[in-house]
């Protein structure tokens, strides 16, 4: 199934007769609730989703919760927001943001883990859109509910112990966090700086251009051998918490690799304070 949708592509598709669900999952780390913006203005039709609480499961297990700051949400629940949202079973669902789809990679990460085959980023987020001079609503959208029903385990990923281990042999290990946060110069969220010994850099923001839509798969390729990947490796990504390492693997997917995610992230692996932490710009 494609990944990116383009604008007009969206609106052509809207407008026959193939059903679309179009899903704002607009978030930002320092603005979490999109759900202002989303009422100001969104696709027509869009329905909103809150990526804090329908994409990521935030209820404590263990003594003390430490499984990271957005972990994958439970299928049931994310079955009752899916169906909440008016999915149906067969849908084409349309993710779209406003940050050059770093949450809303998030979306189609959980949803096709989730087992709906179908599921598309509008490249370039909402200003795609508008810059296309396509129209805009205002207001909420409640929907019928729907009746997909939902599965897990589509997509692969590792835990925090594949994850210490992962790197070498044809494997390869991605940070997909700014890069002074993989060295350690800074770290403002979680509790220590650095990254997983013998991870490597890509920032996921240089798999976008400045208008916000993805790289080529050609070029993107390029990004991920120059970075040190190997042609053939099996690579694993993560981020601060689950979010942008989606973005990563699709921007892997659209280069030619099958990527693994480790869903937990820094934000898990920070919180051991026993699992090693390396600084400085190698891995």
């Amino acid at each position: 199934m494609p990944i990116l949708i383009a604008p007009d592509d969206l609106a052509t598709l809207i407008a026959s007769e193939t059903p679309v669900r179009v899903l704002d999952v607009r978030w930002r780390l320092d603005v979490p609730d999109g759900r202002p913006d989303y009422l100001e203005g969104h696709l027509p039709g869009a329905v909103y989703v809150d990526l804090d609480h329908e994409l990521a499961d935030h209820v404590p297990t263990g003594e003390p919760a430490i499984r990271g700051r957005h972990p994958l949400p439970d299928r049931e629940a994310l079955q009752a927001s899916a169906r909440s949202w008016g999915v149906d079973d067969g849908d084409v669902v349309v993710v779209y943001d406003d940050l050059k789809s770093l949450s809303a990679a998030r979306a189609w990460w959980v949803l096709r883990n989730a087992g709906i085959a179908d599921v598309r980023i509008l490249d370039g987020a909402f200003r795609a859109w508008t810059d296309a001079g396509l129209p805009v609503e205002r207001g909420e959208v409640v929907p019928e509910p729907g009746t997909v029903t939902l599965t897990t385990g589509v997509l692969p990923t590792i835990d925090i112990d594949t994850a210490a281990t992962w790197a070498g042999e044809g494997r390869v290990l991605l940070d997909a966090r700014a890069g002074e946060r993989y060295r350690g110069e800074v770290e403002p969220i979680d509790p220590r700086a650095g990254h997983i010994p013998g991870a490597l850099s890509t920032p996921t923001t240089a798999n976008v251009g400045a208008d916000g839509r993805f790289l080529s798969p050609g070029t993107l390729r390029e990004q991920f051998l120059s970075a040190g990947v190997p042609a053939d490796a099996t690579v694993a990504t993560y981020c601060g918490s689950g979010v942008t390492a989606a973005h990563n693997a699709v921007a892997l997917t659209l280069a030619g690799f099958e990527p693994v995610l480790y869903p937990g992230s820094w934000s898990e692996w920070a919180n051991h304070p026993e699992r090693p932490v390396a600084t400085g710009p190698g891995a």
